[in-house]
């Protein structure tokens, strides 16, 4: 039973809102995090064997094919690193962006838990429904990255 009740009309404007808000506030925290926060392989992001150099992800789910159609955030927010393409093949570039894409698998991993803020105003099969959103629009953002980071990894090594 939600905390707060609202009319149907007014349910689907507090959800877009409640959602909009969310993406935004996080990921402007996330684009002022310092770089170097995103220098090392961590756990989350390291590859693990089973992904195969992120082949997995393309076995799995035929990156390649999709995505392209990933609009780029950093075009929403207006700041941030491109990287819906490569645009050079230097070495300091090619290690930002591998930077950059363990600050966007972060950002989407935490983007995932404030779904369940919206049980506290939403019926429980429409509270359901965010986390399906959450999932739906985070998880294919997280499987470029972990698709494309070992590519890159690849790439630096080959220079080093």
């Amino acid at each position: 039973m939600p905390i707060i009740e609202f009319s149907l009309g007014w349910l689907l404007v507090v959800n877009i809102v409640a959602w909009a808000m969310i993406h935004l506030v996080l990921s402007v925290i996330m684009a002022k995090l310092p770089l170097h926060y995103f220098e090392c392989d961590s756990f989350l992001y390291r590859t693990r064997k089973w992904e195969r150099a992120g082949e997995r992800w393309q076995q799995l789910f035929s990156v390649k094919n999709w995505k392209e159609c990933i609009p780029d955030g950093t075009k929403m927010i207006g700041t941030g690193f491109a990287k819906d393409s490569l645009r050079s093949r230097r070495k300091s570039y090619l290690e930002m962006f591998m930077k950059e894409s363990r600050r966007a698998e972060l950002t989407h991993w935490l983007s995932i838990p404030p779904a369940l803020l919206f049980f506290l105003w939403n019926p429980a099969w429409a509270g359901w429904l965010m986390i399906v959103y959450a999932l739906l629009f985070n998880v294919p953002i997280i499987i470029v990255q972990r698709y494309n980071r070992p590519r890159l990894q690849s790439m630096i090594r080959r220079m080093s």
